[in-house]
């Protein structure tokens, strides 16, 4: 008997039982509910192996779309209940993976650390260079920290949309390491006409005084390849697929959600400490 039949089954047959039974049973009038939800569970119990056992398909399939026909939004509530539970449990999950990865999230030496590094919340956004949402994302990004002197920004390189996005984060990297404004580079990069490779960014780096030819020797080093190996560690220990990804607090954003989505979670990280804050007791 399949799991949704073997719960319709019961809600026609068992819970119907057990109410009768705690019907015809004599009740104390000064039970507590804790007693009376006791009756109940014992008498579920007591019958649904009974009850589900002695019916057969021809039996319980009537009763099912019978059921279903009288309360037609039944099916509608159970799903919806599902899906709260299931965004529950992996948001819960998500919360998890975030608290053990702290240290993998915040103190990589090699994130690229922008406004203010003493700021008191922390938005950090994985990314890639030929990813459009991400470009379509630049303003709400430049927006924030203009506005904004106390939010620290952590950029991560996360190259997936190909090789050449590997190839200019591979070249982002050592920009990050050099004397150069970083964030000028990352602008021209999303501004760039076409697809952003490895040749564009070495080429930006040049117009902003680096070593061309240095860059090109360096970029293929393992230290290189091992700062972007831990994006991709840090994706698959919390579920990324995508870009843009931010984490705030202890929450994932996937996806460009824009710039109010953003704020809102940074003020409420400065009012109770999570993106999303308990609604306050009305009064009276």
């Amino acid at each position: 008997m399949s799991r949704l039949s073997m719960i319709l089954a019961l809600l026609v047959v068992v819970l119907g039982a057990a109410l009768a039974w705690v019907v015809a049973r004599p009740v104390d009038a000064g039970m507590s509910e804790a007693e009376v939800r006791a009756l109940v569970e014992e008498s579920v119990a007591m019958r649904q192996d009974t009850a589900v056992a002695g019916l057969d398909a021809d039996t319980l399939n009537p009763l099912i779309e019978r059921y279903l026909l009288e309360n037609p939004r039944i099916l509608q509530r159970v799903s919806e209940a599902l899906d709260t539970e299931l965004r529950s449990a992996q948001a819960a999950e998500t919360q998890a993976a975030i608290a053990a990865m702290q240290a993998e999230i915040y103190d990589d030496p090699a994130n690229i650390v922008l406004g203010n590094p003493e700021g008191d919340v922390t938005l950090v956004e994985m990314f890639d260079y030929n990813c459009g949402y991400c470009r379509q994302a630049l303003p709400d990004l430049a927006t924030l920290l203009a506005e904004d002197p106390n939010l620290k920004v952590i950029l991560k390189e996360f190259p997936i949309l190909s090789q050449e996005s590997a190839d200019a984060a591979r070249v982002s990297v050592l920009v990050g390491r050099s004397d150069a404004d970083y964030w000028d580079f990352h602008r021209r990069l999303f501004t760039a006409r076409g697809q952003v490779t490895g040749e564009t960014a070495l080429q930006t780096a040049q117009e902003m005084g680096l070593n061309r030819i240095n860059l090109a020797l360096e970029m293929g080093t393992p230290e290189v390849g091992a700062v972007i190996e831990r994006s991709y560690q840090l994706a698959t220990a919390l579920n990324i697929s995508g870009t843009p990804t931010y984490i705030i607090g202890d929450e994932l954003i996937p996806g460009a959600v824009g710039i109010d989505g953003l704020r809102t979670r940074i003020a409420n990280m400065r009012n109770c400490g999570k993106t999303v804050c308990a609604p306050a007791d009305s009064e009276g």
